[in-house]
């Protein structure tokens, strides 16, 4: 494993996927209910969105090149897709709302688009062509893994973090990691400039 790749990839899932904020929405979505139902959709909805970021990692260049999209034109909208993301973490309220009891958030919204969405779907197929040989590969993918079971234990104990670190940390949280996202998303742009000017 590539250290270097490895915590490249871990500060980039964890600015896009913001393990913390998704914890407090998903305490807010979820019914206050047993552990036992917490651990159950927590673990569901991490399963999924680290399957879909391997797989489409791994698969998504292929398809992009089977529609006639190069990776360097996937860099540059990625980028501007990021940078949006970016500026909506920082700049606009998040507003959501309960599901009834006995709804089932794991799939969507948590899953779809909260873990795995454009941004982290992007982020992941550009991780995992930028990584050279087997090495790279397995650090990208250890960096998933770690970063969806952080996600995995901030959401079961969501209710603590969310007495932790309160709605302004939520708050001042959000926009840093907005910022440090607009960032990346400039340098894929950048990246993805360069390479179709070279």
């Amino acid at each position: 494993m590539e250290l270097p790749v490895f915590l490249n990839a871990m500060t980039a899932l964890f600015v896009i996927i913001d393990p913390i904020g998704a914890s407090l929405i998903f305490h807010a979505l979820l019914p206050e209910e047993g552990m036992k139902r917490r651990i159950m959709t927590a673990a569901k909805a991490t399963l999924i969105s680290a399957s879909l970021l391997v797989l489409f990692g791994n698969y998504g260049e292929e398809l992009l090149a089977s529609l006639g999209i190069s990776i360097h034109a996937l860099r540059i909208s990625g980028g501007l897709l990021l940078f949006y993301t970016a500026f909506n973490m920082i700049t606009r309220e998040i507003k959501f709302q309960k599901v009834e009891v006995g709804g089932d958030i794991s799939v969507f919204p948590m899953s779809i688009p909260l873990l795995a969405g454009p941004g982290s779907l992007t982020v992941s197929i550009l991780l995992f062509s930028n990584a050279e040989g087997i090495g790279g590969e397995l650090s990208v993918f250890a960096a998933i893994v770690v970063i969806c079971l952080l996600t995995f234990i901030c959401m079961v104990f969501s209710r603590y973090v969310k007495n932790v670190i309160g709605r302004t940390g939520d708050e001042i949280l959000r926009r840093f990691l907005g910022v440090l996202l607009a960032a990346l998303a400039i340098q894929f742009i950048v990246d993805g400039l360069t390479a179709l000017v070279a």
